[in-house]
């Protein structure tokens, strides 16, 4: 099975150059570094530095590796974070922090084809690997076995979607889950399935996204001085059909005589188009706002057509509805990560369909935190009951929560250093 997946990648080498190239002609790779991923021509080395090399695919495990990276690097001087990820949206994310480049830096991760993965690490040569996530590359993981360098899984996400294919290749996964030395997983039931897939030394400290530090009282945007005589709530991470449940609270809100101003932040701005139509189509007047644009006063829908906008708008907020949980299709890979309005110290609405972060729901609603909602009706009620509570926001929960993931914090720090000495 290795041989068959290592001549097929070699092979396909060509046909992945020719990909990536038609993805940096429409935008969706990086113009200038995009080769990083295809070539290793890199010269700079840090000196007299222990270096750990972490890997976060996409945006949302790059963002949970922040603190880690902060910490490790704050409290040991001789460490050296080479962070690697695969979106050209986490490469923006990472450009923004403005990280001190003889400390950390950030590389596009090479395609996972035995002749650049080898030089890769021949010219890094990291002493700890930390893989985030769900990432399982074949020729890394031999690759860095072989060398003996200490390969951590760091907030292993195992779903049952997931173990069921890895089963399908039960040889294969048994074989390269053994090569972690470590796995600090996600939740307990990525717990169990990493060690049903053969991961060894699997241990649960929590969810490494609590750990994500959020300045809950930085105010960037005051939507009260705009709309000062209104309710303001938002709808994050929206799907398809998620849009026209948000349009019927809003409404039925309304009826009852309610001013209120309903912001949603679709999961892909490309559908703010669509989402405004839809908005006239309920008679609302509806404005797609973008970065650093003037709000209108007549506005009762703002629709956010930028990145990276959400924490200013829930700092504005004190219910949230978070999108991705309503709609039964996406039952097996429902639900978006909740703990940033949780930071906030926002009420946190969601539907039913919340598989990808059910435990850290189930910590919420323990916590009288979030609560789970079917419809417009549902939603317009909880509603009416937070707008008529002066303390919906409760600073005992924001408190909670940061100390919970401090705790994580230090416990998963403490196993990496343990591992890397």
């Amino acid at each position: 099975m290795i041989f068959f997946y290592r001549a097929l990648t070699f092979f396909l080498f060509p046909v992945f150059v020719l990909i990536i190239f038609f993805r940096r002609y429409f935008n969706k790779e990086d113009k200038k570094r995009f080769k990083e991923k295809i070539s290793i021509n890199d010269h700079f080395l840090p000196k007299n530095k222990k270096i750990i090399w972490i890997h976060a695919a996409s945006i949302g495990e790059t963002n949970s590796v922040f603190p880690l990276i902060s910490k490790l690097t704050k409290d040991n001087e001789d460490v050296f974070i080479l962070l690697t990820s695969t979106t050209l949206s986490s490469s923006q994310l990472i450009e923004k922090r403005k990280f001190n480049e003889n400390i950390i830096q950030h590389r596009f991760f090479p395609l996972d084809i035995q002749f650049l993965v080898k030089k890769f690490i021949n010219h890094w040569e990291p002493e700890l690997v930390i893989f985030v996530d769900s990432e399982v590359w074949p020729n890394y993981l031999l690759e860095i076995s072989k060398r003996k360098i200490p390969l951590i899984l760091l907030n292993g996400r195992i779903t049952m979607k997931t173990l069921k294919r890895w089963k399908l290749v039960s040889r294969l996964s048994l074989k390269l889950f053994s090569l972690y030395d470590l796995c600090l997983s996600s939740s307990e039931e990525s717990e169990e399935n990493l060690k049903s897939l053969g991961a060894k030394n699997v241990k649960f400290f929590g969810n490494l996204k609590f750990c994500t530090n959020v300045n809950s009282k930085k105010k960037n945007i005051d939507l009260k001085s705009v709309f000062n005589e209104h309710y303001i709530w938002c709808a994050a991470s929206t799907h398809p059909n998620e849009e026209e449940i948000i349009l019927k609270t809003h409404n039925l809100l309304k009826q009852k005589g309610i001013k209120i101003i309903t912001i949603i932040i679709p999961r892909h701005i490309n559908r703010s188009n669509e989402i405004d139509k839809i908005s006239s189509n309920f008679n609302l007047k509806s404005q797609i706002v973008n970065k650093f644009e003037d709000l209108s006063k007549d506005s009762e829908i703002l629709i956010i057509n930028s990145i990276g906008e959400m924490i200013n708008y829930f700092q504005n907020c004190e219910s949230i509805f978070m999108g991705k949980s309503l709609s039964k299709k996406l039952i097996k890979v429902g639900g978006q990560n909740p703990i940033e309005p949780a930071k906030c110290g926002c009420k946190i609405y969601h539907g039913p369909y919340i598989s990808n972060f059910k435990e850290i729901y189930r910590y919420l609603r323990e916590k009288k935190i979030a609560c789970e909602i079917s419809n417009e009706i549902d939603l317009s009620q909880n509603l009416i009951e937070d707008f008529n509570n002066k303390n919906v926001k409760s600073k005992r929960n924001i408190d909670e929560i940061n100390l919970y993931g401090e705790q994580i914090l230090d416990l998963t720090t403490k196993e990496i250093l343990r591992l890397s000495k």
